[in-house]
């Protein structure tokens, strides 16, 4: 099979193990859930004891929101629960979000994740190797831990960390000390094989690794539907979506490897303005081509596998806009029938 594919676990909790078993029986190899409007661990909860095989992670949890301690319960005990199936999906989130929505620190995204990362893995050695929790960095310091607050050694090991990053710093950061990297769905090939893929091995050969040590998942953007007025709607749908990511200063260069650093700063502004709708005209029909697969719903497995074959290790479905579910698991059987 050339890709691993993931499905998106949402809603309200009362709908988690539903949604978890129906995507466990369509055959998608894991399930995702995010930190948007909800909480993106206790649904885990819930779709691992109602899952047998499914691979479950957050795409993302908002790590600065945290610390690494307090997250190092949460994942040990789902690891645990889920016998080994949590991947850990950490995300920096932006400066306005983290100080005045989660009234935390931010500064220095890439150090401190990675601090960040390594702090937890100093807290899960003292766990189940019992080494000396003895971590002092510029962002976190962890000395302290007896055994009353101690959890109990586990088999399963720790849970795959994955990070997300656009920027080439944090990029490298994955490289050295991620297993897997949340890519954003606000990329294109030739970004991930001209600026994704030689941050990564920078970061990696630091510890003696190259890009191939450290997996890469990608929501890819799919325009579809069943008729032309569909596939209008779902265009509409994803240009908006592009409009509003493309409007962020941090992923201009995206924009700029392209020659479209313009179309940044006029989203921006567009954006400054509340004028949402009319960004999405801004993005034309190459622009949504290059970000977007584009194809009718038989067409699009095929499209993905010759985009990114060789290049991306897990794949999932970024469709805003309503898609039939019997769809996208055509394309997840297709997508296995062409590995």
């Amino acid at each position: 099979m050339a890709f691993l594919i993931d499905g998106t676990i949402g809603g309200e909790l009362g709908s988690i193990p539903e949604a978890a078993r129906a995507l466990e029986a369509a055959g998608y190899d894991g399930g995702l859930t995010s930190e948007t409007s909800r909480d993106p661990m206790l649904p885990l909860v819930l779709a691992a004891e109602h899952t047998e095989r499914l691979q479950l992670g957050t795409g993302i949890v908002v790590a600065f929101a945290r610390s690494p301690m307090t997250l190092a319960y949460t994942a040990r005990d789902l690891q645990v629960y889920s016998r080994g199936r949590l991947m850990l999906g950490l995300g920096s989130q932006i400066k306005p979000h983290i100080e005045k929505r989660f009234s935390m620190p931010w500064s220095h995204p890439a150090a401190r994740m990675r601090e960040f990362v390594l702090a937890m893995r100093a807290v899960w050695d003292c766990w189940d190797q019992g080494a000396k929790l003895e971590f002092r960095g510029e962002f976190y310091r962890h000395t302290l831990m007896t055994p009353f607050f101690s959890p109990p050694p586990h088999s399963f090991g720790p849970p795959k960390v994955f990070i997300a990053a656009v920027g080439e710093r944090l990029t490298e950061t994955v490289g050295e000390v991620a297993d897997g990297m949340l890519v954003h769905p606000f990329t294109t090939e030739r970004y991930i094989r001209e600026v994704t893929v030689p941050a990564l091995d920078r970061g990696a050969a630091k510890v003696g690794k190259t890009h191939e040590d450290v997996q890469l998942s990608l929501p890819v953007f799919v325009v579809t539907g069943r008729d032309e007025s569909e596939a209008a709607a779902a265009a509409t749908a994803v240009r908006r979506q592009i409009a509003f990511y493309a409007s962020t200063p941090a992923y201009r260069g995206v924009l700029e490897l392209h020659g479209w650093g313009e179309v940044q700063s006029e989203l921006n502004a567009l954006s400054k303005q509340g004028e949402w709708e009319k960004m999405g005209d801004v993005v034309d029909e190459e622009i949504l081509g290059t970000f977007a697969v584009v194809a009718e719903p038989d067409a699009v497995p095929g499209a993905i596998e010759q985009r990114f074959a060789g290049l991306i290790d897990r794949v999932s479905f970024y469709v805003p806009y309503a898609l039939d579910g019997s769809i996208t698991s055509r394309f997840v059987s297709s997508l296995r029938g062409a590995g």
